[in-house]
């Protein structure tokens, strides 16, 4: 789905009455609320999560495979990143006032909310996909993301 399409799909829902709006289409989920006290949601498919250790082999000259490894800024961390669906804005709680969804070392659920990224005045829930333990919130609160950004490094159970 374009950005025209759900553009569309939001002016409808706000010119009606119409308070809820579930779209499934392939692999493609959109589920919007309207009302202040249900956040409004678009889920879109993420990209297979991949390993914080994993680097792509094509980018490095073939002189550097056979070197010896180089040594990064930051240790690499075990784990498995959860990464942005979207662009926008990362928010590590509901309410600038509220307790933050998930804490380093917190044991979240499947389906359990993680946290919400802002895009166009659409505030999306990232939620855990399995049963997992924080590692590290790689973002500060309010901070832009990008698609792909990781968000936190998670220890799956």
């Amino acid at each position: 789905m374009d950005i025209k399409d759900l553009k569309l799909i939001v002016k409808m829902i706000t010119e009606t009455d119409i308070t809820e709006f579930e779209l499934e289409s392939g692999e493609e989920k959109i589920r919007l609320r309207r009302g202040a006290a249900v956040p409004l949601q678009v889920y879109a498919p993420q990209p297979a999560a991949q390993s914080v250790n994993a680097a792509p082999t094509a980018a490095v000259p073939a002189s550097a495979q056979t070197a010896s490894p180089v040594a990064t800024a930051e240790p690499a961390e075990e784990g498995t990143a959860v990464t942005s669906p979207i662009v926008g804005t990362f928010y590590r709680a509901p309410a600038p006032d509220a307790a933050p969804y998930v804490e380093v070392g917190q044991v979240v659920e499947k389906g359990q909310v993680l946290c919400i990224v802002e895009a166009m005045k659409l505030m999306n829930e990232i939620e855990a996909e399995f049963r997992c333990r924080i590692v590290r919130i790689c973002k500060e609160n309010a901070q832009p993301v990008e698609f792909g950004d990781s968000l936190f490094i998670v220890e799956p159970l």
